[in-house]
């Protein structure tokens, strides 16, 4: 399965494409060093495009999102006179910025090893938040890695450093992000290649056992490709494992009713019923 183009990732809450580097002077001799070498690597081989180089420089970029779990920002990572890469960077936010408000259910299934640790989670006590901030960067980034694993189409998981993931950004080289599923154009045909796409993805996820948890065309990009647009899967801090969670088949049910629901107004019927029973009998082996 070919992997998403090396141009990125992005968010749902992205807003629509804007070019962010037209014009722009080189600052790299001023920036600071690459974060790479105290960071957790992605998964190995590491594509050709990324910069791993401990002589790279990361240049800020802006802003690309601000939500309530997370701020996404899009970074430049390159060498002076040599090659260069864009990054999104999702950064959790502080117990005193940020809101959570859907992290009971999908904990379910996953543990902590010290008590400590598992009654401030209960509590949402401040040190609670702390963990669950660093827990659900950590819970993204393993959950991109395993997918990435998988073949699934997801953005490649560059790194994890604290509350922070910084993955591929999808769009193009001058930094315009990919739209989002749920602003996509296109007619019923373009829809089809669309769903044939994505749900090569979702098939995947089921047959490890997994669905997403929080699927809707929000969570999806368009990346335009050659040969045809691409669906890439996006914001999976919360990737559900339908056997381990006792609400699984819920979440599964509900993933499978949203997007059926979404490509079934867009002129590709999609029987949310079927294509339920279909994922959980591939996660049940």
């Amino acid at each position: 399965m070919d992997r998403p183009d090396p141009e990125g990732v992005s968010d749902p809450d992205t807003e629509e494409p804007t070019s962010r580097l037209a014009g722009a002077a080189d600052p790299l001799l001023l920036a600071p060093l690459t974060s790479y070498d105290v960071a957790t690597h992605g998964p190995e081989p590491a594509p050709d495009w990324l910069v791993t180089s401990l002589a790279a420089r990361d240049v800020p970029l802006g802003g690309l999102k601000s939500g309530k779990e997370a701020d996404v920002a899009l970074l430049r990572r390159g060498v002076a006179d040599g090659p260069d890469c864009l990054l999104a960077v999702k950064t959790y936010r502080s117990a005193e910025h940020r809101m959570f408000h859907r992290d009971s259910g999908y904990l379910q299934g996953r543990r902590v090893r010290r008590s400590r640790e598992t009654r401030a989670l209960a509590r949402r006590s401040t040190f609670g938040r702390e963990l669950l901030a660093g827990q659900w960067a950590a819970a993204e980034f393993a959950a991109l890695t395993r997918s990435w694993e998988l073949g699934v189409r997801v953005p490649y998981p560059v790194q994890l450093l604290g509350s922070e993931v910084m993955m591929q950004f999808v769009g193009t080289p001058d930094g315009a992000a990919a739209a989002r599923l749920a602003a996509a154009g296109g007619g019923p045909e373009e829809m089809a290649a669309l769903w044939d796409d994505l749900r090569g993805s979702l098939d995947r996820l089921a047959e490890a056992g997994y669905t997403h948890g929080d699927l809707s065309p929000y969570n999806v990009l368009v990346e335009p490709a050659g040969d045809g647009p691409r669906a890439v899967l996006i914001d999976l801090p919360q990737l559900v494992d339908v056997v381990a969670n006792p609400q699984g088949r819920s979440f599964l049910d509900r993933d499978a009713r949203t997007i059926a629901a979404f490509f079934t107004r867009r002129g590709v019927p999609v029987d949310p019923e079927l294509l339920a029973l279909r994922w959980w009998s591939l996660a049940q082996g």
